[in-house]
């Protein structure tokens, strides 16, 4: 099955049928990645009288409630909410697309004189140099599963540096994802660099950009174009849990 978009003048088609997936799944009591010092994930069985909520007990339905933070377990998606006391600033309100020319990029953080591991402005821009896109997506290596299962809390993860937030900006870039816990600092003071230059808040904020964090992007998916569908829940929160996928575009051109 083939379908097909325009992006800046040039067609492409993609098969609605081969998605890739890049988001990590929410278990209950199972190894999985937490950070910012989050409990884990829990699903507990709802009991009401002589009601129980699980089939496997005996019920007739299976009914449950989730204990999740969206900031510390798994693949999360965040408006400038997140930074902002705007009752208004959810990601409900502000995410209203929810597909984009995505270009997935890998990079390599590199060690700083204070220890740190962080992603270099010009390593992202050595990558994007002459890309139009909506969307990066950005891998980092060592790109293995045991992303899937780190705890990072207290582990001082690497970061982007700040200056990235504002180059992506500038380069009209609306959405961001990356397989780190944060775009800044696990312990930063508070100061946000990252996310603020990204989201050109409070002066200039841009209001329908995001953030997507904890994804993972297995090898076998190479670096490109891609279409991008972030799926949320409908939440009037900063921050929802988040399935983002993406399907490989190839671009057309026109036959003598």
């Amino acid at each position: 099955m083939q379908a097909s978009i325009t992006y800046s003048d040039q067609p492409y088609t993609f098969d609605p049928t081969e998605p890739l997936d890049i988001s990590m799944p929410l278990h209950d009591k199972q190894p999985q990645p937490e950070c910012f010092w989050a409990e884990p994930v829990a699903f507990e069985v709802i009991r009401v009288g002589n009601f129980v909520g699980s089939v496997a007990e005996g019920g007739s339905t299976n009914y449950k409630r989730i204990h999740v933070t969206p900031h510390g377990n798994g693949t999360h998606t965040e408006c400038y909410g997140h930074i902002s006391a705007d009752e208004h600033a959810t990601i409900h309100n502000c995410l209203k697309r929810f597909l984009f020319v995505a270009q997935l990029i890998t990079v390599q953080p590199q060690k700083q004189e204070n220890g740190d591991e962080v992603v270099l402005l010009e390593d992202v821009k050595a990558k994007l140099q002459g890309i139009k896109c909506e969307a990066v997506v950005l891998r980092t290596l060592p790109n293995t599963d045991e992303k899937l299962t780190r705890h990072y809390s207290g582990t001082n993860p690497p970061y982007l540096e700040p200056a990235i937030g504002q180059y992506l900006a500038e380069k009209g870039i609306q959405h961001l994802l990356l397989d780190l816990p944060s775009v800044d600092r696990e312990l930063d003071e508070g100061k946000l660099l990252c996310h603020h230059a990204f989201w050109q808040y409070p002066k200039n904020t841009r209001c329908g950009a995001t953030i997507t964090e904890l994804i993972y992007v297995p090898n076998h998916i190479d670096d490109g174009l891609y279409l991008l569908n972030i799926q949320i829940a409908s939440l009037q929160l900063d921050a929802s849990p988040s399935k983002p996928v993406l399907y490989k575009l190839s671009p057309v051109f026109p036959t003598l």
